[in-house]
């Protein structure tokens, strides 16, 4: 190891530039604090390059191919109409894609720049205590911090299926970087990544196949949630196979002869041949490959960091954040793990909940088409655990909004109290369903009564107006 005038100091350094660390980063660099963001492949993190923002970038294209090539209503020639049909032009697509991606790149390089925080490219590795060997271009330099944030995400998990990982299966990363439709996408996994790219694709143009090896799609949510958002991608042509058992996989994703999966479908033999196939079953964090234990950071038998409420993980002056810390595999959960780290190094409210990760919220939406998002309680997990509700539900085509549109389909509930008036779960599928989040989430993060939100004056005609007419009808206590 090299003596100790060789490693350079810093106040702080994220390993990784994950929404948790990059952030923390810049504002300490920001009051002064000489700080670094050590990252090895994607400036800014995987949000803005390869996940987030880009696969909903794809989204969006897609609908607007949907909205074109059944446009009638909306008085576009047939001939238009026609050719936007199975006539995407995928480069097209895959480029404004990359504009995005290089315009957030920006965004990040001048947040980094006006705070004055460091980027080091480079692949870093524990070797003491708050000490990181950063390795690049053949080159090595030691680095040691009074604080560390390990923020290095997550990665798609392949699944130990005979000839699968041989098949070279695409992820969410190469997905987003295909310049052509697939004749068919064999999709494994109904979960979040796998619903949104199996409708983004069809739309382009694929022949789709969404295999899941539990009994129905999205297996967490509740039922009438996950029947409505299956027969919606099924009009549009998508087919669905559940309780499945893959035995094996030949072939080569995106060759030409394609690949073949074999097993068994509710206990029936079956044989699918397909263009190419798409893992979507899970993700595994980032965390195999830092020589943690050199630092003394212990992980879980999952393979995540142990962190407390505060995100310190069992070594010293070391704080993790994001998927790799067990975080909600979500962006604006990473977000949060900054600000919890923020507040704690700061000693703002350091006592209250408000910045510990028990008992916060954990908002989620499903960007298919229609959207689906949630918060608080499901329907499943209140009966599950024998806590007492009283439902409302409302048909999406009450908001008027989406009348205006022509996506009136879908539906609002909210979960209530039975021993006061506080929400405890809302969920939406619908157009817009996301943006209704923000407006539950101040009631029920201040525990408001629902009728502060059934009091509301909401602009007419806008997809939150809705709301009031469910919490409306949320039946009286017993």
């Amino acid at each position: 190891m090299a003596s100790a005038h060789d490693v350079e100091h810093y106040d702080f350094i994220s390993l990784g530039s994950g929404a948790a660390g990059k952030f923390v980063a810049a504002t300490l660099a920001r009051s002064g604090k000489r700080t670094a963001i050590l990252e090895r492949k994607y400036y800014g993190g995987s949000c803005p390059n390869i996940a987030c923002l880009p696969s909903k970038n794809i989204i969006y294209s897609a609908k607007v191919q949907h909205l074109v090539a059944h446009g009638e209503g909306f008085g576009l020639p047939k001939d238009v109409r026609d050719r936007a049909k199975g006539a995407v032009n995928m480069p097209a697509v895959i480029n404004r894609k990359r504009e995005m991606v290089r315009g957030m790149q920006r965004f990040h390089e001048q947040m980094f720049d006006a705070a004055h925080a460091e980027y080091i490219w480079g692949e870093g590795k524990f070797v003491a205590p708050r000490t990181l060997e950063i390795e690049w271009d053949d080159k090595k330099r030691l680095v040691k911090a009074d604080m560390i944030m390990v923020c290095t995400g997550s990665s798609p998990a392949i699944p130990s299926i005979e000839g699968l990982k041989e098949a070279n299966p695409l992820t969410h990363i190469e997905i987003l970087e295909l310049e052509e439709v697939p004749t068919h996408l064999i999709v494994l996994g109904g979960g979040y990544v796998g619903l949104e790219l199996a409708q983004a694709m069809k739309r382009f143009g694929a022949e789709v196949t969404v295999i899941e090896r539990g009994d129905r799609v999205l297996k967490l949510e509740d039922n009438d949630i996950a029947d409505f958002l299956r027969s919606v991608l099924e009009a549009e042509g998508v087919v669905f196979k559940t309780s499945v058992s893959i035995t094996s996989v030949s072939g080569r994703s995106g060759a030409s002869d394609g690949v073949v999966l074999k097993g068994t479908a509710s206990g029936e033999k079956f044989e699918l041949r397909g263009s190419h196939i798409l893992c979507a079953t899970g993700r595994v964090p980032n965390t195999a490959d830092i020589r943690l234990d050199q630092a003394g950071i212990e992980v879980t038998q999952q393979g995540h960091i142990k962190v407390d409420e505060s995100n310190r993980t069992t070594a010293e002056g070391v704080f993790a954040g994001g998927d790799c810390a067990g975080s909600p595999y979500f962006t604006h959960i990473g977000v949060d793990d900054f600000r919890i780290v923020r507040d704690f190094l700061s000693g703002a409210n350091s006592d209250t909940k408000d910045f510990r990760r028990s008992g916060r919220q954990v908002p989620s939406t499903l960007f298919t088409d229609p959207e689906f998002a949630m918060v608080g309680l499901r329907e499943r997990d209140a009966q599950a655990q024998g806590i007492k509700y009283r439902l409302a539900k409302l048909p999406m085509e009450v908001s008027l909004r989406t009348r205006t549109i022509g996506e009136p389909h879908g539906f609002s509930k909210a979960l209530i109290s039975t021993e006061d008036d506080t929400i405890l779960g809302f969920a939406a599928v619908g157009a817009h369903a996301g943006e209704l989040l923000p407006v539950v989430q101040l009631a029920m993060k201040r525990k408001l009564p629902y009728t502060d939100v059934a009091d509301l004056i909401i602009t007419h005609p806008t997809f939150n107006e809705g709301l009031v007419m469910l919490f409306m009808g949320v039946p009286p206590r017993a």
